[in-house]
């Protein structure tokens, strides 16, 4: 694998990642639990789109094959896809979306901060651009882990239960393959190690404060890198590229 194939694949992990967790928050339009948080919910999902569809631009322009950000996102089947599991999983109630929100916001805090300092100036730029969004995403997620997990018992048994659920998608979070070692080499990826150290004292400090426990299990769920998913992925794509496929080319 050379540098113009590890990058091209790092970018879709990244751009993959985004499109899907904003895909599954904007099913939340028109659902949330009140008016201000249907709406903060929808900005956070533009924003995600809007991180995805700089980077599969970025990501078509590295491939060198013509494929813009629009073919990346709509005409790539299931097992092209390179998203994290956690991002696919079903909404669920409100508990469940906060905590794989929180989960991998947290993640995208901590690596977008060491995306930032890049040596691919492009993704230097994205990065530094986004992490100001994810730094709010972040806040947002955490206040509501807070009132949630310290609230009623009702609200802290849903959302301890969602953590419970979830746990198993987050050890592939810092999974790292020979992309990974070719880009920290060269310097445009930072070191999952060190994000993963990051992420685990973030964790840990909400979690106390929202009276939450770090669950204990071990089983670890991951394939994302080889495309492999999970059943909902499919589902998901047959309903987010269905207008771009049955209207190739459409304008609007």
């Amino acid at each position: 694998m050379n540098l113009q194939q590890a990058k091209f694949e790092y970018l879709l992990r990244l751009g993959d990642s985004s499109l899907i967790i904003g895909h599954r928050l904007s099913e939340w339009c028109g659902h949330g639990p009140i008016l201000e948080e249907d709406l903060a919910m929808i900005n956070i999902a533009l924003d995600f789109v809007g991180n995805t569809s700089e980077l599969l631009k970025y990501a078509g322009q590295v491939e060198g094959k013509g494929r813009d950000e629009d073919e990346l996102a709509y005409m790539r089947d299931e097992r092209e896809f390179r998203n994290l599991l956690i991002t696919e999983q079903p909404n669920g109630d409100f508990a469940f979306t906060i905590a794989r929100q929180f989960l991998f916001d947290t993640y995208m805090f901590f690596l977008y901060e060491g995306l930032k300092a890049s040596k691919d100036e492009t993704i230097a730029a994205i990065a530094a651009k986004s992490h100001k969004e994810i730094t709010y995403h972040l806040r947002h997620t955490s206040e509501w882990m807070y009132r949630l997990g310290d609230g009623t018992a009702e609200s802290h048994d849903r959302l301890q239960s969602a953590v419970n659920d979830l746990w198993m998608f987050t050890a592939e979070l810092f999974d790292m393959d020979e992309v990974d070692a070719l880009l920290i080499k060269e310097g445009v990826a930072p070191d999952l190690n060190n994000i993963k150290t990051e992420w685990e004292t973030r964790v840990n400090e909400v979690f106390a404060k929202a009276t939450l426990q770090l669950p204990t299990t071990t089983f670890k769920q991951k394939g994302s890198r080889e495309g492999k998913h999970t059943e909902h992925l499919g589902f998901l794509l047959a309903e987010m590229q269905y207008l771009h496929r049955a209207y190739p080319g459409a304008k609007w």
